[in-house]
């Protein structure tokens, strides 16, 4: 039996009621019974609620129809939600159902487990917490005419750049931080206020604004570029020599079924693993990374979220919406960082 999805884009927060009614009108009930199991859909079966940030959706596309075809997934339903990873988290938090979530962050988690919707030993299960990483890259137009190869690069004074905003985007945080790693606060206020020209609320609408002719190079991750060329977009892309991790969570709530939790771990098999390599992801199980070692180059330097002392210490500095630095920054540049 094939898995039944019903998608949500994008879901604001402030729209959670009203979905979690219209949802549940639609045959299937999302609340979790007094076992704490996930109920049944309207044919018996159950139904594992996706709440996921933006660029994965094509991989989870996949990794749900493979699952399907085992024991454990046959006859699961899916409810799949996908945007900015921010705007998922704040929509979890308020009320969107949600067993599985999957962000590009791990701050946009640590929200639902002051929520309460999440254990707080989440990072310590399943590979960290992690489903896949990734590496700040650029995405640059078809045979690179600015010779766009470095951060600095970035700053010529032709250039046009495109990224999201990274107080609604996850993505858009690692690439704020590739850029300070590179050059500190300096460097991240020059980028913005001279070269920023759009700054879309989402990775996805980052990529689509930049393959429908906005900027020179849009600041992404280095499976967008890939995922952009597998879709047949006459782009090309650099990493540049000094880039930043990008690490992609993964947990599930409180109230989710164990088939919720089989469904993680399937994510995390050496099968769900080798899709999101096919799709440009780097894998967290070793032996998948090895296989696919000539698909991931390693640059000279990559710095990691623990290399600059954690996300609770970078958050508070850099991303707080009323002290932090790029905060300041944003604002000063007329770009809004409200949540």
């Amino acid at each position: 039996m094939k898995p039944i999805a019903l998608r949500l884009f994008g879901v604001p927060a402030l729209l959670v009621a009203l979905l979690v009614v219209a949802t549940g009108c639609g045959g299937a009930s999302d609340e979790p019974t007094s076992s704490g199991q996930s109920s049944g859909s309207a044919d018996g079966g159950q139904t594992i609620s996706l709440v996921a940030y933006s660029t994965p959706e094509v991989v989870y596309d996949e990794i749900i129809a493979d699952f399907a075809k085992t024991p454990d997934g046959k006859g699961i339903q899916f409810k799949e939600s996908y945007g900015g990873s921010g705007e998922q988290s704040r929509a979890v938090a308020a009320g969107l159902k949600a067993d599985v979530v999957a962000f590009s962050l791990a701050p946009d988690v640590t929200r639902l487990v002051d929520e309460g919707l999440v254990a707080a030993d989440w990072n310590t299960r399943h590979r960290d917490g992690l489903v896949s990483t990734s590496l700040v890259s650029f995405i640059v137009r078809k045979g690179n005419s600015k010779n766009i190869r470095s951060w600095d690069d970035l700053l010529k004074p032709d250039v046009e750049v495109v990224t999201g905003n990274p107080f609604t985007s996850g993505g858009a945080k690692w690439n704020i931080l590739g850029a300070y790693a590179h050059g500190g606060l300096d460097y991240v206020s020059k980028l913005i206020k001279e070269h920023v020209r759009v700054q879309p609320k989402s990775a996805r609408e980052a990529l689509q604004a930049f393959t429908g002719g906005q900027g020179d190079v849009l600041i992404s991750y280095e499976n967008e570029a890939i995922l952009a060329q597998k879709k047949g977009q006459d782009v090309d892309y650099v990493t540049p020599d000094d880039t930043f991790l990008i690490e992609n969570p993964i947990a599930v709530t409180k109230t989710a079924s164990a088939t919720a939790n089989t469904f993680v771990d399937f994510a995390l098999s050496r099968e769900g693993q080798q899709r999101f390599a096919e799709w440009g992801y780097r894998p967290v199980d070793k032996e998948v990374l090895k296989a696919n070692a000539s698909k991931f180059p390693e640059p000279k330097k990559v710095t990691t979220i623990a290399d600059l002392g954690g996300w609770s210490k970078v958050d508070d500095a850099l991303f707080d919406a009323d002290q932090g630095s790029v905060a300041k920054i944003e604002e000063t540049a007329g770009v809004s960082t409200a949540k």
